[in-house]
């Protein structure tokens, strides 16, 4: 039996609640009356395209998701999904790998909406020799789970638990942003995982400011901080889930450690 196909009011009103948003919170938000939204919402009304779009930017919805408000809808969809490698991407790929390559000596990542790893600058590969299973790094690589898993990164981070509960909590609000199934079944796996002992961490001066990462390598101590880029006016689906990691030194011994190893 073929699937009833969800109506758009069953859709946005999913986001909305998604959102906590009520239909008076939407409606104020939206600058629209709230009965507007109400007749949308049970199909008394059919909002133009241009209202419909502006109710999921509203709402915070991914592009993806866009396009399925827009066909539930009676319209066409507007948003492309293209792979990095497609030439309208082209100069995108361009600003991304100049952005890797101008993070070194720091260690720097491209990744998608499901965190796997897309690109990497030169930095990141001496991070990676201590990975004890190799299927880790077999393509493709989710960044995530090379980090956490008790064959990966794991053993190596000298704060665990600290990292181990920012990179969950990153994922957790991914999830409440997106539902994306994929990434539930990525988060039950990750917290499959074995929970790190209490232990005494490491003192650091970013504590209640930055979480750090700090690694444990044959060249020392090495602390980082990250920060997360994303391009500004995506209308491409693959653009809009690209996101470029970035470590920064936290000290200035893990920058003299990563100037050392470039000039080697």
């Amino acid at each position: 039996m073929t699937p009833t196909a969800r109506s758009l009011g069953d859709h946005l009103r999913e986001w909305r609640q998604r959102r906590r948003m009520s239909q008076l919170d939407l409606a104020l938000e939206a600058d629209i009356s709230q009965r507007h939204l109400s007749f949308i919402e049970s199909g008394r009304s059919t909002p133009s395209r241009e209202m419909l779009l502006h109710l999921a930017e509203r709402l915070g919805v991914p592009l993806r998701d866009r396009n399925p408000l827009l066909l539930a809808a009676g319209f066409a969809p507007v948003f492309a999904e293209r792979k990095l490698d497609d030439p309208a991407l082209l100069p995108a790929r361009r600003a991304i790998d100049r952005v890797l390559k101008g993070h070194e000596p720091y260690p720097a990542i491209a990744i998608d909406r499901h965190w796997t790893l897309i690109a990497a600058n030169a930095a990141l590969a001496p991070l990676l020799e201590a990975v004890a299973d190799p299927t880790l790094l077999e393509p493709p690589v989710n960044v995530l789970r090379l980090s956490l898993h008790p064959q990966g990164l794991a053993s190596y981070i000298v704060n665990l638990s600290e990292w181990r509960a920012h990179l969950l909590d990153r994922l957790r609000q991914q999830i409440s942003v997106s539902g994306d199934p994929v990434s539930e079944k990525l988060l039950k796996e990750l917290l499959s995982y074995p929970a790190p002992k209490d232990a005494t961490e490491p003192h650091t001066d970013l504590a209640g400011v930055a979480v750090p990462l700090q690694l444990s390598t044959k060249a020392g101590l090495l602390s980082f901080i990250s920060t997360t880029t994303v391009f500004g006016t995506p209308v491409d689906i693959t653009l809009s889930e690209l996101a470029i990691e970035t470590l920064f030194p936290a000290d200035e011994e893990t920058a003299a450690i990563l100037r050392g190893n470039l000039a080697n």
